[in-house]
Order: structure tokens, then sequence, then C-alpha cells
């Protein structure tokens, strides 16, 4: 049984991972373009987890799962109740259902594993696979790169990292990955074996390789900021995933130079190094904007995707540059879903910290429990920093890779599920399967006004590409600026 699940769970992980770092290889990628493909993948992702997870702890014990899942609940419920004024707009519940059950899901399928045993399960799943797909994905890229090099580009950053239609959206990927790395070499039944070893260090340095060449300051400040968290929350119980990190980090450092500076000069005369920036890449009129939006129905704010569909209220953001979300998701979600909704996340950010330090407690003198939360943790901490300047909670990828990481996160930091000895009644069984019929039911007319939604925003692709060049402007679909305001939309 116990081999059946963990196979199971690393069919699942190598699943997220293919449709995130090589959906172009899936033949639906052709038919449907990378970014809705993986879209509709996390949408029955997190739908099937989520019905899932629900039916089976309906049949467990009641008070632990009330107190496990209220703050959650109260997540979900916010999306959909502040998106209620709007019912009735063209297309108002694909964004407001993908977030209510995104949270939900990562906190329902968290609290499955009932043993500790289990969860340890979960964990050197998802660590394995990620280092299997990380260091694989590195290597392709050496193939990128030779070829880049032998076509004499001077800037390899139109090249690398591929598979993306956006560069930022895999700096995304790697701040929830690179803490995870340095994990697979301290736990787990391959720790010691020296080809094992080799491969993650080589996948951690390419993928460093990769931040640097991007010049991917989202993803460092975020790991380092992770890494500052969880030195100051485990102390000495860190040690040694901090020094691994910083190892690997050090690993990435000599592979930039080796393969940014010293190769390339050596091979192109005029060789282009991506630097790094000091200011806010444009990002301060859209921070402004949606701040001013949060305000305009406060707590409530102004609706779902109001950001594509709202009068431009700031002179700031009228003269610059137009995006499909004002890269900050918390500010996107109080201008969208009013600050109301933030204090809900907070409830549920308070639980997880409540969560963490009653775990702190208990494994203190376990260290690969230890070392696993430590690893977890900067992950987290590292995205949500992360998701204060970018996308991270609206890229298609990203969020696939987040939900995993954030329900082996919540594996982690739940207590131990002792369901009773008594078999399920006979009243907690029909429970169970009423929940997931009507789970089912809801989740499929959901997915079909996405579907409607996919293929109005496909016709007016064409309307958008006979009109003013402006780039695409990704939300949740690639052709982000749609529905939209203007007369455009009303052509």
């Amino acid at each position: 049984m116990k081999e059946i699940r963990v196979l199971a769970l690393a069919l699942f992980f190598a699943l997220v991972y293919l449709a995130v770092l090589f959906v172009d290889l899936l033949p639906i990628s052709l038919k449907l373009g990378s970014y809705a493909s993986q879209r509709f993948f996390l949408l029955v992702t997190i739908s099937v987890v989520s019905v899932i997870a629900l039916s089976v702890l309906a049949r467990a014990e009641g008070r632990f799962i009330i107190n496990s899942i209220w703050p959650v609940l109260l997540v979900s419920a916010g999306f959909i109740l502040l998106s209620l004024p709007r019912a009735f707009s063209p297309f108002s519940w694909a964004e407001p259902g993908m977030y209510a059950l995104y949270f939900s899901g990562f906190v329902l399928a968290g609290c499955l594993p009932k043993s500790s045993q289990q969860k340890m399960d979960v964990v050197i799943t998802l660590i394995s696979v990620t280092a299997i797909m990380v260091t694989f994905y590195g290597m392709a890229t050496i193939t990128v790169y030779i070829f880049a090099l032998s076509d004499d580009v001077v800037s390899l950053t139109d090249y690398i990292p591929w598979g993306f239609v956006n560069i930022r959206y895999w700096s995304h990927i790697a701040t929830w990955v690179l803490p995870l790395l340095p994990l697979a070499v301290l736990i787990g039944p391959l720790k010691n074996q020296r080809l094992w070893r080799f491969l993650v260090a080589l996948g951690s340095a390419l993928w460093w390789w990769i931040v640097f060449l991007s010049s991917s300051r989202g993803t460092m400040l975020g790991v380092i900021f992770g890494m500052l968290v969880v030195a100051i929350l485990m102390g000495r119980l860190a040690m040694p995933w901090l020094k691994t990190s910083f190892r690997y980090f050090c690993y990435g450092v000599v592979a930039w130079l080796l393969l940014s500076v010293l190769i390339p000069s050596l091979l192109i005369d005029d060789v282009v190094v991506r630097s790094l920036k000091a200011d806010s890449s444009g990002r301060m009129p859209l921070f402004v904007e949606a701040w001013h939006m949060s305000l305009v129905e406060f707590p409530f704010g102004m609706g779902p995707q109001s950001w594509l569909t709202h009068e431009i209220i700031t002179e700031g953001y009228r003269q610059s540059p137009k995006f499909g979300h004002p890269h900050n998701m918390y500010l996107m979600w109080a201008a969208e879903y009013g600050w109301l909704m933030v204090a809900s996340i907070l409830v549920l950010a308070g639980q997880a910290m409540y969560l963490f330090s009653q775990r702190r407690k208990e494994i203190a003198e376990d260290g690969a429990k230890a070392l696993a939360l430590t690893a977890f943790t900067a992950s987290v901490s590292a995205a949500l920093l992360h998701a204060g300047v970018s996308a991270v909670f609206m890229a298609p990828g990203s969020m696939l890779v987040g939900f995993a990481v954030l329900s082996v996160f919540w594996v982690l930091i739940s207590g131990e599920r002792l369901d009773s000895k008594r078999k399920p009644t006979k009243r907690r069984t029909f429970a169970a399967l009423v929940i997931a019929l009507v789970g089912s039911g809801f989740c499929l007319v959901w997915i079909n006004n996405v579907r409607d939604y996919h293929a109005a925003m496909t016709n007016d692709e064409q309307v958008y590409y006979d009109g003013p060049s402006v780039g695409m402007l990704p939300r949740f679909w690639f052709h982000g600026n749609f529905p939209r305001y203007g007369p455009t939309e009303k052509d």
C-alpha cells in the first residue's frame, strides 16, 4: 500500500513539473498554447484535489478537521462572497473560483497524511522528483546554450531560460524550487549516493546560473529572505541546510563566470551580460494605482479582474506601460477583492505561523523533520516575498509548483490526524458522497465557464491584434487584456 501511494504521488509531482518545465513538448500545447494548457491543468488539478481531500476528510473525526480548516474556508468563502456584487459581469467567476479552490486545495491536501511516516514519505517524494526534473531541465539548457554559442548569439537571455513565454515566469519556479534542492542531499535514501549528490549540485548550479544570467532580482531577494527567516526561526537546526544552500549558491557563481563570461568571451567578440537594475522597473505607478483602487470601495474592492476594466485613477499609471496585473499580488487582491480579503488571508497566515511554532517545538530532536521544515519554510517565505513584486500567484506554472510546495508545507506543519478506530458511520459516509457529488458538479460548471472565457478570449485576439500594438498583457490567459475597458470591448 505504501509503495502504491508513493508511486502515485511521484507520478502526480512529475506531471506537475512536466506541465511547467516541458509544456511545449506536450501535444495539448500545440492546440491551446503553453500558457492556456498550464491554466487548464492547474484548474483540473485544484478541482480534483479539493473534492477528493474534502470527501476523505468528511469521513474523519469532525473536531480535528473543523479546527484545521476553518481559516482556509474563510479565505475561500471570501473570494466567492466578495465577488457576488459582480456576479453577472462577463466571466466574473473564473478567477475567484480559482483562488477559492487553490487555497482550500493545498490546506485540505496538507491535512490528509495521518502519521509522521506518511508525512516524510510525501516530503521525500516531492524533493526527489523536484531534484530530478530540475537537473534534467538544467542539462537540457546546456544544449540550448551550445546551439546559441554556435550561432554567435551575443545575448543568451534571448534563448535562456527556454520553454517559458516570459522570462519572469521561469524565475517564479526558481524561487519555489531552489530552497528545496539542498534538502534532497540531506534526507532520504539517496542522500549518501555520490552520483545523486553530484547531479543535485549540478542542477542547483545551473539554475543559479540562469538566475544570474536573467538578473532575476525577485528570486535572489526571495531566496535570501527565506534563508534569513529560517536562520532566525530554526536556529542551529537549519545549519546543515544553510551550509548546503550557500555551497550551491557558490557553485552557481562559478557556473555564471564560466558559462556567461569566460567561454562567450573566448568565442564571441561582443558579449552582452545582463546587469542588475536598482530601480523598480516601472512597478511603482502600478502599486500606487492598485492602492488607490483598494480605497475606492473600501474594504470590499472593485471586483474580480477590475484591474483590467476599471477607469484609470492615477495620472502616473495613465502615462506608464500597462500590464495585466499590478505586479503585487497583495495589492491586486486588495484592489479587486478588498482589504477584507487580505485580512482573511492574514488569518490563514496566522494559523500557519501558529502551527509552525507548534511543530518547531516537537521536532527539535528529529534532524530529518527539522531540515524538511527548514527547506519548505524557506521556499514558501521566498515565494511570499517574491509575490510582492511579481505575479507569483497568477502565472499558472508558478501556481502549479506552488500548489505542490504549499501542500507539502501544510503537511509538515499540521498535526498528526488521529482518527477514531471506529469505522466511519453511515452518516459520515453519506455526507462524504454528497460532498463529492456536489463539489464535482460545481467544479464542472465552473470549468465550463472558464472554457467559455477561453473561447471568448480566443475570438477577441483578432480584434486585439488589429488594434494598437501594446504587446501581450498576461493575466488569467496569455491574452490577458480581455475583458477590458474601452471602445474595443464594445466593438
